[in-house]
């Protein structure tokens, strides 16, 4: 390892997990398989004895803060093919009954605040949302996929033109895992 780096971060890579750095980073694991492109000028990526270090020459604070930011996703990536990540939602409604199914790439929301159209939100990715009563259960390896659907259903029930402190119907996200 070279000694004129002005800011590196090492990240260890765990049993079961491979890595390979291209132009795109990949990380595959017993979960599947995570792509993302992670370049940034200045910063790079480097995979040796079982850990990643990325690391930057540069003094300068926007490329210090670029190297925290690749070492932060490529743990996530990590984290997404290892444990994989789940997002809770809860329906709250408190006149009429919400109904919520999936359908095909969609989340159909049935009878928000007696509306005769059904609103949607779109799933991204691959993504698996479970709904049980008033529980939405997201999951999958790629967090920046589940946290983009469950923000999806989030807005697509978003109340406008009323007070939200009394109108407070609509899908929330509860916990994040």
């Amino acid at each position: 390892m070279e000694e004129d780096y002005a800011f590196a971060v090492n990240l260890e890579i765990p049993e079961g997990v491979s890595v390979e750095i291209n132009e795109l980073v990949r990380v595959q694991g017993p979960k599947g398989v995570v792509e993302r492109n992670l370049s940034f000028p200045g910063v790079e990526i480097r995979r040796e004895d079982g850990r990643i270090t990325v690391f930057t020459s540069e003094k300068k604070a926007r490329h210090k803060a670029m190297v925290g930011t690749i070492a932060g996703h490529i743990k996530n990536m990590i984290r997404g093919v290892t444990e994989g990540f789940e997002y809770r939602m809860k329906v709250v409604y408190s006149h009429f009954p919400i109904r919520v199914k999936v359908q095909g790439d969609e989340v159909v929301i049935e009878n928000f605040l007696g509306e005769k159209h059904p609103r949607k939100a779109r799933i991204v990715g691959n993504t698996k949302v479970d709904v049980k009563g008033d529980q939405i259960i997201i999951t999958g390896i790629n967090k920046e996929e589940c946290g983009q659907t469950a923000a999806n259903i989030e807005q697509a029930t978003r109340i406008r033109g009323y007070d939200v402190r009394v109108f407070q119907d609509g899908i929330y996200i509860v916990s994040k895992a």
